[in-house]
């Protein structure tokens, strides 16, 4: 039986596309919508922090001013949520956090009222709120996401591994992919120990390529595992393949159980020779290799790389980071970055109870 209601014929020829390209159009709405709520939001809620901050200053009110206000603006705005006494107290805390009013207008407004708080309690140092914001952002990260970028200390890791990028690649091209990587990178949602031999965390990483994916960072795609290459007759096979859609490159990755040795980087040479030569197309730009080893001696990285013309980078990877018992417990769940990269988790929370 057919599926369309009583009195229905079937529709018209182009009219699914019609209605494919009018589902898109109410969901872009939706979105705007959302966004320009969120926005007026959070400039209010930094007003009213602004006001508390500069009442309590200037005629020496005290924090029991916060109780009588929530009180009346509930009374005031019955159907408004978010005029709890500890809310009240975030937005005086986000007003004095950020008294650049132009940068929250500009900047902050972005990103929702619980990224905010996530900033406020997790950074106490301005200048790092001020990139992680810029980073969620740019990345559209969830608040989840957020949290866990900051408790597995992104900042720091980013751009640290050691490279040749600024030899081999031209500006700003080696900037960028400097950025693009890290050191170390951290494995540990893998829950491997550490005498598992490379093979089982190659197949670990592709079982988890969501959260591999994740910590990479953005632009990286994954291209496969095992990649065969044939190079006069002869079979080689490439532990791990991605391309980046910023730097328009192939990325290989090369994973060693061990401590770094310099042979390593010949194997890897090789492999970007055999991918320029039949993977990558014209308009691609040079393809990158990022060694990923148990360990390194930075100096000896560093002179490994001193004459090599080809854009390689050389960083460890810690499968089980040793951060203290409580934070471990605090970070997201496996099952929980997966939601929040699938956008399962769009609602904002009701009330900062």
């Amino acid at each position: 039986m057919s599926d369309l209601p009583l009195g229905l014929t079937s529709p018209p020829a182009g009219y699914a596309d019609w209605l494919a390209d009018l589902k898109d159009r109410i969901h872009a709405a939706q979105q705007r919508a959302t966004l320009a709520v969120n926005r007026e939001l959070v400039l209010l809620y930094w007003q009213i922090g602004r006001d508390i901050l500069a009442r309590q200053a200037s005629q020496g009110w005290g924090a029991k001013v916060i109780e009588r206000l929530a009180q009346d603006l509930r009374a005031a705005f019955p159907e408004m949520k978010g005029f709890s006494p500890r809310n009240l107290k975030y937005m005086r805390a986000f007003a004095e956090a950020w008294p650049d009013g132009e940068f929250v207008q500009e900047v902050l407004a972005q990103l929702p009222w619980y990224h905010q708080l996530a900033l406020l309690d997790k950074l106490p140092d301005a200048d790092n709120r001020r990139w992680y914001a810029v980073k969620a952002i740019e990345h559209n990260w969830s608040r989840n996401v957020l949290v866990m970028q900051i408790e597995t200390r992104l900042l720091e890791r980013s751009g640290t591994a050691v490279t040749n990028f600024e030899a081999c690649l031209p500006k700003p091209q080696s900037d960028l992919a400097r950025e693009s990587l890290k050191d170390p990178y951290r494995f540990d949602f893998l829950g491997l120990t550490e005498e598992v031999q490379e093979r089982e965390i190659e197949n670990a990483l592709v079982q988890h390529v969501t959260e591999f994916l994740l910590e990479l960072g953005a632009g990286f795609a994954f291209v496969g595992r095992q990649v065969l290459l044939d190079v006069g007759g002869d079979e080689f096979f490439i532990d791990l393949l991605f391309y980046h859609l910023k730097l328009r490159c192939y990325v290989v990755i090369e994973l060693k159980g061990g401590k770094f040795k310099p042979e390593h980087l010949g194997q890897l040479g090789f492999y970007l020779t055999a991918v320029d030569r039949q993977v990558k197309s014209e308009h691609d730009n040079p393809s990158i290799g990022l060694l990923l080893c148990k360990s390194k001696n930075k100096i000896v990285a560093e002179y490994a790389l001193g004459d090599r013309n080809q854009p390689m980078s050389i960083a460890e990877f810690k499968l089980l980071e040793s951060l203290p018992v409580e934070l471990q417990n605090s970070l997201p769940s496996i099952e929980q970055i997966e939601r929040e990269l699938a956008g399962c988790d769009m609602a904002m929370e009701d009330d900062a109870q």
